[in-house]
């Protein structure tokens, strides 16, 4: 089983995604979805996370020019960042979604340097917004983004699009196609509702 649809499955088996074909969820950008992804979950799980981490690893090994920094995205990516930079024995910082309101007013937590080549950890991609934002918040500090890497994607064109505007790459362990090929393979799904749940991406 390939490393993208090994996490899917896990990701199912312990109900950090949730498909719910008749009763739409709504996200924090108040998108009606039949879909929530929660891998939050995953930290309680040891053999997922390592997984998780070594997957995100791959990726990295991947990639034409290697991080100096591991920077997680508040809240979710910061233990997967950490995992990260300790496998790859690397600095991690990591990006709030503003600036504190107390203290230094900082909104990057660690030891950022310019011209430093970074990472960006993220748990999961919708709109693309919140992980684009840490990026530009690490470039106001002169950091060489690289990539943003995240555990899963709805796959939106919203987010594709963002990234392109924002002229950063992104990639993703695994996602909803992904999830849908399995549910489907599980007979949790019918091709009525695959088509459906393909279609409100379409149609967003």
């Amino acid at each position: 089983m390939g490393t993208s649809r090994e996490i899917a499955r896990n990701l199912l088996d312990i109900e950090a995604v949730k498909i719910r074909t008749d009763d739409y969820f709504t996200w924090t950008s108040g998108i009606k979805s039949p879909i929530y992804c929660d891998n939050r979950l995953t930290m309680s799980y040891p053999e997922l996370r390592t997984n998780i981490a070594e997957a995100f690893v791959q990726l990295i090994e991947q990639m034409d020019q290697k991080p100096d920094v591991i920077a997680g995205c508040a809240t979710a990516g910061i233990p997967h960042a950490a995992w990260i930079a300790d496998k790859l024995d690397l600095p991690m910082v990591y990006v709030r979604s503003k600036p504190k309101g107390h203290g230094k007013g900082n909104q990057i937590e660690g030891t950022i340097e310019k011209g430093q080549r970074v990472v960006v950890i993220e748990d999961l991609i919708s709109t693309g917004g919140s992980s684009i934002e840490a990026a530009k918040a690490l470039q106001q500090e002169g950091a060489d983004i690289l990539g943003v890497l995240a555990i899963f994607t709805y796959g939106l064109e919203k987010s594709k699009q963002q990234f392109k505007k924002a002229k950063l790459t992104y990639q993703t362990i695994t996602g909803y196609d992904e999830i849908l090929k399995l549910l489907a393979a599980d007979g949790k799904i019918d091709e009525e509702e695959k088509r459906k749940l393909q279609g409100w991406r379409e149609e967003l």
